[in-house]
C-alpha cells in the first residue's frame, strides 16, 4: 500500500474502534537481523504523555513477544484493512515460539522508516515508536475488583510507552 507520512497530530482515528475492534499488530525486534516477532493487541492507548505523542501497549510476560519488546529500543503498531482480518486473526491465535506464523499469512514484513522493528507492506496504518518508559501493572492498585478477572494466571501486563516517531497512513486516517 502507498501510505502518506503525517504528523501524529494529523492522525484521525476512533481510538476504541481502532484498538479494540480492528486491533493492532505489534512488532518488535530487528527486521535487519531477521529476529523479530509479532502479536495482536486489542488493548492500549494513543495520545499524549510528557508533551510527546505516545502509544501505550500492554504485553504479558508470558507472551513470546515480551522478550523482543523488552530488549528492543522500539516497536511498531500496524492496522490492516478488512481483507486481512483472517491473517491478523492467525497472528493473534498462534505463537511465534511454535512456528514462523507470518509465513502462514499474506502479511509481508518490511523495513520501517526509522525504527528497527518491521512494519508491514499490507498495513493501512503504521506507527513507528521509540520506547521511552515501561511500568508493570500492580494488582494491589486495581480500584475495580473486576479487573482481576483478566489475570487468572497472575500474568500482569508490562505497559510500554512509545513516542510516535513516524506515522504513515491511508487517507481515511488523515485529518484536515
Amino acid at each position: 500500500m502507498t501510505l502518506q507520512t503525517i504528523t501524529p497530530a494529523d492522525l484521525l482515528v476512533k481510538p476504541y474502534d481502532l484498538i479494540k475492534r480492528q486491533t493492532f499488530v505489534l512488532a518488535s525486534g530487528s527486521f535487519a537481523e531477521g529476529r523479530f516477532n509479532t502479536m495482536v493487541t486489542g488493548w492500549g492507548f494513543l495520545g499524549s504523555m510528557w508533551n510527546k505523542p505516545c502509544a501505550i501497549v500492554p504485553v504479558r510476560p508470558t507472551r513470546y513477544t515480551f522478550d523482543f519488546i523488552d530488549q528492543a529500543p522500539d516497536f511498531t503498531l500496524c492496522a490492516f484493512p478488512e481483507a486481512y482480518k483472517e491473517d491478523v486473526l492467525y497472528l493473534g491465535t498462534h505463537s511465534g515460539r511454535d512456528e514462523d506464523k507470518l509465513s502462514r499469512t499474506r502479511i509481508t514484513p518490511q523495513a520501517s522508516q526509522v525504527v528497527s522493528a518491521p512494519s508491514f507492506a499490507e498495513a493501512e496504518l503504521v506507527i513507528e515508536c521509540k520506547k521511552i518508559y515501561w511500568v508493570d501493572l500492580d494488582p494491589s492498585r486495581f480500584l475495580d475488583p473486576a479487573i482481576k478477572r483478566n489475570y487468572l494466571a497472575n500474568d500482569y501486563h508490562r505497559m510500554y510507552y512509545g513516542e510516535m516517531l513516524v506515522v504513515r497512513a491511508e487517507p481515511k486516517f488523515i485529518g484536515a
